[in-house]
């Protein structure tokens, strides 16, 4: 029998011309078989091939119709360059992260070793048109579940998530499908599939380069019990030293410097692997360093696959202009034609009110703004302290309105029996007046949403010097508001940074409308190649990681694609 590939390229057959009526009449009968496999009705009939299950039945009728039910992969002269080439790109499924059993890795090595080892003993043209039909349908059906896969990822996030939104751009995997089986370029049409983001192919490379390092042993584990800082000298320095030469934080040539001393060049590694993983970066290996440098290089590597899924269902275009907040690294980026403009740190919700993902366009921004406290801040955290001294509202200016109407007129909130109210009874809006104390600060920036998720400034600045920032309600609160500000009224001569500043002094609340909307995007990636490609691991705050790797990892059947006809 065969090998793949490089067997295949052996096979005597590849070097026979068969008389090309004999390969039409192959053909025909090919065409015959697909057309009668495909005749079925997709909504009580499953098509399986060789034991696997055919996930895109609904599809594959589509993907023949304009050829007439012809084979895709198989040209005139029975050759196969197309079909392996694709059987190769399955193979390479894992550089993107990617399980290529998913797309019936399996099942093509056996068929194409079948096809092999029959036309070895004859010729092509006396090879089974059963086992031709077979190999054609279940590299149609790989090809769509590997594009839809890669194209807007394996998971559903809305079936882990409700607090998950984002909608994938649609593709035409239907064209995708015809270039790959009309040129035989499979790679190119893949290629074409894959986010476009630097990010996404940065932490693509990622994944490799922590392939490679687990292929030369991974890192080793460091035996440490108490904290190392600059200045000690002992055999556990000498660990900590190789460790961060094992990952690259310190370099070649620092690593072979007097192994057991703890230097200023230890120190300055030390902060680069703090600083990449989060944690604050004071050149002291304490019990949390260690921690996060015991954490096994397999972990991490899932922890890059789950975010490289997490990219393909990101929209494929972010827009020239956007800003981006990663809730998980607790940082906001204003981003133009694909430079940095401003970065900034920001808080965001705490576990139990946990900051969705979603992309929405800002078309305003709101200075000196009042605060409508939530339902869910007002029962929870209000309610408690006006229970306990009603004059908790006055101190912080925040008023009573009899309900949520427009026109709902000012309720005197000591006229009311505040221990009659409950989660389940509460018909008051409690509204904040702009001013010192506001919870919005001086600014908020606006995307409508189902969340009710917005941008804000702050009174609490003390937050930002945290390293772990999750201390919200869910709303994102900004270092730099005015800074943002001023990137987002960019082009509007009406407020030019003098002006923004003024109204803000005034204290008057006003709304600004965007001469130039700006997309925000809300993401949570715990893993990421910064700008240098240095990989980047956070904390999962919000314990979406778990979840997410088991979804990838789960075998099963897969639904099918969408098609753009």
């Amino acid at each position: 029998m065969c090998l793949l590939f490089t067997g295949f390229l052996a096979c005597a057959f590849f070097g026979i011309v068969p008389k090309a009526w004999a390969a039409d009449s192959m053909v025909d009968r090919v065409q015959t078989i697909i057309r009668a496999r495909l005749d079925v009705d997709p909504a009580t009939i499953s098509l399986s091939c060789q034991g696997e299950m055919i996930c895109g039945i609904q599809m594959l009728p589509l993907a023949y119709r304009d050829r007439k039910q012809l084979p895709l992969w198989i040209d005139a002269s029975l050759r196969l360059e197309k079909a392996e080439a694709l059987a190769e790109a399955i193979d390479r499924a894992g550089e993107d992260g990617l399980l290529p059993i998913d797309y019936h890795q399996d099942a093509i090595h056996q068929l194409l070793a079948e096809v092999c080892e029959q036309a070895s003993a004859a010729s092509p043209t006396e090879v089974s048109p059963e086992l031709w039909a077979d190999l054609d349908l279940i590299l149609t059906d790989a090809y769509l579940l590997y594009a839809s896969h890669l194209t807007a990822g394996r998971v559903n996030p809305e079936t882990l998530h409700t607090d998950w939104k984002i909608n994938t751009d649609a593709v035409d995997l239907s064209a995708s499908l015809a270039s790959a089986a009309s040129t035989g370029d499979v790679e190119a049409a893949l290629k074409r599939l894959r986010p476009a983001h630097r990010g996404y192919t940065t932490l693509r490379n990622a994944l490799a380069d922590l392939r490679s390092q687990t292929a030369a042993n991974g890192w080793p584990v460091l035996n440490v019990s108490k904290t190392l800082r600059p200045g000690d000298s002992s055999s556990a320095v000498g660990d900590l030293r190789h460790r961060l030469a094992v990952s690259g934080d310190l370099g070649p040539m620092d690593s072979h410097e007097d192994s057991l001393f703890f230097d200023a060049t230890l120190a300055s590694a030390v902060k680069h692997f703090q600083q990449r993983n989060g944690l604050k970066a004071d050149g002291i290996a304490g019990p949390s360093t260690i921690g996060m440098l015991n954490v096994p290089i397999e972990q991490r590597i899932r922890q890059v696959v789950v975010n490289l899924e997490r990219w393909r269902w990101l929209p494929h275009d972010l827009e020239a202009r956007y800003i981006i907040v990663n809730t998980a690294d607790f940082s906001l980026k204003a981003v133009e034609n694909d430079s940095m403009d401003l970065q900034m740190r920001v808080v965001v919700g705490r576990p139990a009110r946990r900051s969705p993902v979603f992309s929405a366009i800002m078309t305003y921004l709101v200075i000196n703004p009042y605060w409508n406290l939530p339902t869910t801040i007002a029962v929870e955290d209000i309610l408690p302290e006006l229970q306990k001294d009603v004059a908790y509202l006055a101190q912080r200016g925040i008023r009573v309105l009899e309900n949520w109407g427009l026109d709902a007129p000012e309720v005197d909130p000591t006229t009311i029996d505040w221990h009659a109210y409950h989660a389940n009874r509460f018909p008051f809006r409690l509204r904040q007046d702009p001013g010192p104390y506001n919870a919005l600060g001086r600014i908020k920036f606006m995307f409508p949403n189902q969340f009710a998720v917005y941008l804000h400034d702050t009174p609490n600045r003390s937050l930002f010097t945290r390293v772990q920032r999750d201390f919200s309600s869910g709303c994102i609160r900004v270092e730099a508001p005015t800074v943002l500000a001023n990137f987002v009224l960019t082009g509007d001569k009406r407020w030019r940074p003098d002006a923004l500043t003024e109204a803000i002094e005034k204290g008057e609340t006003r709304t600004i409308r965007l001469k130039h909307p700006i997309p925000v995007h809300l993401v949570y990636m715990t893993s990421w190649a910064d700008e240098t490609g240095v990989i980047q691991f956070r904390s999962d705050i919000y314990d979406r990681d778990r979840d997410l790797d088991r979804a990838l990892t789960r075998r099963r059947p897969n639904q099918p694609p969408d098609f753009v006809d």
